[in-house]
């Protein structure tokens, strides 16, 4: 790069997630740069390697310099002032021109192209986080968040947009915190994402300019929300919410903006009940539902397609954290249509699996559970339970996370079920000389034992040797490291064990008791693993129950 090159230098200005149009025009530029011939070398007289001299002077010194603006000047504080006041008068004077002349645009239209011009000139500050004060100081945020809402959608309010996304581009927030932070306070103070939501609803995306610009304002939403996961509650309330539902459900081609609708949906919801709470408000649960009935008879056409039906199965599973919405998940027939995923064999049985633990977890999964049994539910999940199905394993999912999902749905079931349904579930485990029972303790439970063995123990026993002292920090690390090996599948085997042979059949109890002796095992160990269970239980937000749980534990396991 010659040094007019360098001082002509603009860093690229993309959106985050690139789109596939500008993928593909950037590659034809490529070829065609890469198909002209190289310039010869010229020879060197006495003029040129003086000249040659001079230009390595000027590069030494532009690598001392932190920031250069295209024009070749050094971006210094005072720089950034002067854009800053140039910005704000160019701003007010297009504005002032707009009121006085509203049915005459050749009377503004010179005004709008220079405040295009400094806007474009402005890209260079995101390059220097640290001199994102004066953006706010001199009060030039809020004349940005301003442009936001003009009339000339088709340059000065995208143009905005693109800005807005290149200065809280979430690798430049980090490289400044403190600019970063006063940044950020400015734009929410400002009441940034009503005002990006407003006008991604005044947005044609037909048009590719404009589609471009919806892209760049979810990348906005993305890194303010990557940055500081705290203002999702705050952007939700703003409207996000009701914009991002309303986008996923428009019938529209499938496209990169439903794809990151579907993502920055997920990102909202996840670990944040008022969201939840929210969405469930708005009637989101049957927008999912519905968005996700598409796959139960076809598996998605691409991977972008298949990423989104995952988004969207992961913000269902965040929905369902909340109680509410498990009684609107189960109003709006989310049991069948996750039931009927599992039998039809598709790619979404995966998630669909997973969604079902989630919906019949807890005390609030009762209904549920009851449901499911009422749709017969049992003769989809234990074939499940039996033999994990060659095809679930070449959608990406592991053995273990298999076992968990089943077997976590079998726990809820034995710990909620009651009545009539409680005995069609007991009954399935007697069936044909109980080879449930069999799967259960033999095939499930020594599967994961030596996985234990090998991964969990061994350092904690090498640092015993060594006489060093485990703290409680490194016992909780030693503890999820065995949960993680495999000790949290084993530990709902074995409650199922308890439960089935606590539930009056003396089949089962004999069963079990009979195939543990065969095998190797004690009502030793189980106990052991139980108890450990019991103690390390979380409340689940509810202390009350947490201590009626272990009560409940313990008791089957003197009956054991």
């Amino acid at each position: 790069m010659d040094v007019g090159e360098l001082l002509t230098y603009q860093p690229d200005r993309g959106a985050k997630r690139p789109r596939e149009e500008d993928v593909s025009e950037e590659s034809r530029v490529k070829q065609k740069t890469s198909s002209r011939e190289p310039p010869r070398p010229a020879v060197l007289g006495e003029a040129e390697s003086e000249n040659k001299d001079s230009k390595e002077k000027i590069l030494e010194k532009l690598m001392d310099q932190d920031e250069v603006d295209p024009e070749g000047e050094l971006v210094d504080e005072s720089t950034v002032k002067k854009m800053i006041l140039t910005f704000e008068k160019r701003s007010y004077k297009n504005q002032e021109l707009r009121i006085k002349f509203p049915d005459n645009p050749e009377k503004f239209m010179e005004a709008e192209l220079d405040l295009n011009d400094i806007i474009q000139e402005m890209h260079v500050i995101a390059t220097i986080p640290e001199l994102y004060h004066l953006l706010v100081e001199l009060n030039a945020v809020h004349s940005l968040l301003g442009l936001l809402s003009h009339d000339n959608t088709d340059i000065l309010s995208l143009l905005q947009m693109d800005l807005l996304q290149e200065l809280t581009d979430i690798d430049t927030l980090h490289e400044s915190e403190e600019g970063a932070e006063v940044l950020i306070d400015a734009l929410l103070e400002g009441q940034v994402v009503a005002l990006l939501v407003q006008n991604m609803e005044r947005l044609d995306e037909t048009v590719k300019e404009e589609a471009d610009g919806v892209h760049n304002t979810l990348a906005i939403v993305e890194n303010m929300a990557e940055f500081r996961p705290g203002l999702c509650a705050e952007a939700a309330q703003q409207g996000l919410m009701q914009w991002l539902l309303k986008r996923i459900k428009a019938k529209m081609p499938f496209d990169a903006n439903k794809l990151y609708c579907s993502e920055i949906l997920a990102i909202l919801l996840q670990n944040n009940d008022s969201t939840r709470e929210l969405l469930g408000e708005m009637d989101g649960i049957d927008v999912l539902l519905q968005q996700l009935s598409v796959f139960k008879r076809h598996n998605p056409s691409t991977v972008e397609e298949q990423e989104m039906m995952e988004n969207l199965f992961d913000g269902l599973c965040s929905c369902l954290m909340l109680p509410a919405n498990r009684d609107r998940f189960l109003r709006g027939e989310g049991l069948q249509l996750m039931n009927l995923m599992l039998r039809s064999k598709k790619q979404s049985r995966t998630s669909a699996l997973k969604v079902l633990d989630h919906s019949m977890i807890g005390p609030e999964g009762s209904d549920n559970c009851h449901k499911f049994v009422d749709i017969l539910g049992l003769r989809t999940i234990f074939p499940l339970f039996m033999k994990t199905p060659k095809k679930m394993r070449k959608t990406g999912i592991s053995d273990k996370e298999h076992e968990e999902h089943v077997c976590s749905i079998l726990a809820s079931m034995l710990r909620n079920l009651k009545g009539q349904q409680r005995s069609r579930l007991l009954s399935k485990f007697t069936e044909n000389d109980c080879e449930k029972v069999k799967v259960c303790v033999h095939t499930r439970a020594h599967s994961f034992t030596p996985v234990l063995d090998t991964h969990t123990h061994t350092h904690a026993h090498d640092m015993v040797r060594r006489g060093e002292i485990l703290d409680d920090s490194m016992e909780d690390e030693f503890y999820l490291r065995r949960l993680d090996a495999g000790l949290f599948v084993l530990q709902l085997i074995c409650y199922i064990m308890v439960e089935i042979s606590s539930a009056g059949i003396p089949q089962l109890q004999q069963r079990v008791h009979q195939i543990l002796n065969l095998r190797g095992g004690s009502v030793k160990t189980v106990r052991h693993i139980m108890r450990e269970y019991a103690e390390s239980m979380g409340d689940g937000k509810n202390e009350e129950f947490r201590q009626s749980e272990q009560k409940r534990i313990m008791d089957l396991l003197e009956n054991f």
